[in-house]
């Protein structure tokens, strides 16, 4: 079930930015049903066992999709941004540039290989990698 919030959240953006966060809250709760969903850190976050998985936000380049351990999918469409974590994202700016099998395989991902990011913080900044 998705968090009221993250339906506000949706609700606030631009039409064209409203029907591509709509579609990604419903494509992952659907793909990830055992993940807790909430706003986190301003935007919409879904964790499994407390740890970040994937979530998106309105940026100026458009709709970001990031996925916390993306790095280690070894998947040319999500762009590295940095080299101190695994994260990795792509940018939507039209409904229509979205491959649904894409995500759904990259959600799958997000299930397989997790780095623990609950737990950064307890470390002093370093990330290991639960699975």
């Amino acid at each position: 079930m998705i968090n009221p919030d993250i339906l506000d959240y949706n609700e606030k953006q631009s039409d064209s930015d409203k029907e591509i966060c709509t579609f990604l809250s419903k494509l992952i709760d659907a793909e990830l049903n055992d993940a807790e969903n909430k706003i986190w850190h301003a935007h919409p976050v879904w964790f499994l066992d407390g740890n970040p998985i994937v979530g998106y936000s309105k940026q100026k380049k458009g709709i970001r999709l990031m996925f916390w351990s993306g790095k280690s999918f070894n998947e040319e469409q999500l762009n590295i941004e940095g080299e101190k974590f695994q994260d990795a994202s792509v940018f939507y700016n039209d409904f229509n540039g979205i491959n649904k099998a894409d995500i759904q395989r990259w959600l799958k991902k997000s299930e397989e290989i997790q780095w623990d990011y609950k737990n950064i913080v307890k470390r002093k900044g370093e990330l290991i990698r639960l699975k």
